[in-house]
């Protein structure tokens, strides 16, 4: 049977695509590894590889296709001995787009459909629909295979040589379903929004995959997450002398330190200092880790990047100096891999460099912590013999998820974070 190609998942949030660029053509000869095509996702363009071995039969998506939906069907793939006649009709894309996605071989026409996505401990098992279906025909349980497939998913020739066995208890329910009624409040329609401002001149902006996840998944955070917010204001005046010191002595290695990369530091280690206050939500626990992955925004057009620092507290300033300016530039050009960007348990977004005193940030989930940054500037400062000085001071502003950190814990962690960088020579011990 000719092979569906689908339109894969290539995020965990990613619902839909655009196909930005084919590199195959009707007629071409395609080996597993070859890179077919360019899907641009909310964040960043991808290469698309193919995953078995044929002739394009047919392209069904063409290139700069827009809103793509995730398991679409955008290419078929002939076997030996078939051709073009041997092409049906493009199965329909699942209502509900689940695992990330290479291509699998279609099911043959009579087949039923593939079952819904399985899930393990709450999370969702990755495999593509023919493997489900397969899987549901032999009576296997998909959380005992180990997927072969891209990103660890599960494909035919997992399932195929796979013996039956007693499938697990299903697992608990993550979380609670919401009450009845207790849908999110929207804001008002665009025909509303439209009339209201019909005697006005305006130019519409099309929102892209970026714009439309960040208002969406930023909503979501504010209305369910628990934020609560704590505010510390820190004298750079120590830091500022020390960095002095150190940007001159790693002149010759061409690495300059920001203030920022002192900033991460001192959150990575105050997570160690404070190590329950390093964990994020996971529906019905909360999952502390032992590793500090501290995640920075960063701004690019049209929205921003979170990438991921991860083992922050192992680093140097240096070492974390050299990959935060590595990770944003790729950033602001699209060019980071999903796991760059994926996972943290805390963050930091910096707006003292567009001279911004102080704000209050909004959790991006799993992150159970935000620290806002604003601009350090010299304010009166009155010291321990009450003699009143000029320093430059710094306000920051954390956020909190209280479903994870309670008030006591979250006062710790920012006390840390400014004793670390008001005393930033220990940082280096």
């Amino acid at each position: 049977m000719p092979i569906e190609i689908m339109m894969p998942a290539l995020s965990p949030t990613m619902e839909e695509g655009t196909l930005a660029k084919w590199h195959v053509k009707e007629g071409d000869t395609v080996s597993s590894g070859d890179i077919m095509a360019e899907i641009e996702t909310d964040k960043a363009t991808m290469e698309f590889e193919a995953v078995d071995e044929g002739v394009i039969g047919k392209i069904v998506i063409a290139e700069g296709t827009e809103g793509v939906k995730v398991n679409a069907v955008i290419a078929v793939l002939l076997e030996d001995g078939e051709s073009a006649s041997d092409i049906g009709s493009p199965s329909a894309a699942p209502a509900a787009a689940a695992a990330p996605a290479p291509k699998e071989e279609a099911a043959p026409a009579a087949a039923s459909p593939a079952p819904a996505a399985p899930k393990k401990d709450g999370e969702r098992i990755f495999a593509t629909p023919l493997a489900r279906r397969i899987a549901a025909d032999k009576g296997l349980d998909l959380s005992a295979i180990a997927g072969s497939g891209p990103h660890g998913r599960i494909v035919k020739a997992d399932v195929e040589n796979a013996t039956a066995a007693p499938k697990a208890a299903a697992a608990p329910a993550a979380a609670a379903s919401a009450p009845a009624g207790a849908a999110m409040a929207a804001g008002p329609s665009t025909d509303v929004v439209l009339k209201t401002f019909a005697d006005r001149p305006f130019t519409e902006v099309k929102l892209d995959g970026m714009r439309k996840t960040i208002a969406a998944r930023l909503t979501e955070a504010k209305q369910t997450v628990p934020h609560f917010y704590l505010r510390r204001d820190i004298n750079l005046d120590a830091l500022l002398a020390f960095r002095g010191q150190l940007n001159k002595q790693l002149e010759g290695r061409g690495v300059k330190l920001s203030v920022n990369d002192f900033v991460i530091k001192a959150c990575a280690l105050a997570l160690q200092q404070v190590p329950e206050a390093n964990a994020v939500w996971a529906g019905d626990r909360t999952l502390q880790f032992t590793k500090s992955d501290v995640a920075v925004a960063v701004a690019i057009e049209g929205g921003l990047f979170t990438p991921v620092l991860r083992d922050s507290e192992m680093k140097s300033l240096s070492a974390l100096s050299v990959e935060m300016k590595d990770l944003a530039t790729r950033a602001r050009d699209r060019k980071l891999a999903p796991h760059e960007f994926q996972g943290g348990s805390f963050a930091i977004s910096n707006l003292g460099m567009f001279g911004i005193d102080n704000f209050d940030a909004i959790i991006n989930p799993p992150h159970s912590a935000i620290l806002a940054v604003g601009a350090g500037t010299k304010k009166p400062i009155v010291g321990a013999d009450g003699e009143l000085t000029v320093g430059t001071v710094m306000s920051t502003t954390l956020s909190v998820d209280h479903r994870v950190i309670d008030g006591a814990m979250a006062a710790n962690l920012l006390n840390a974070i400014k004793d670390n960088l008001e005393n930033p020579m220990t940082m280096l011990a």
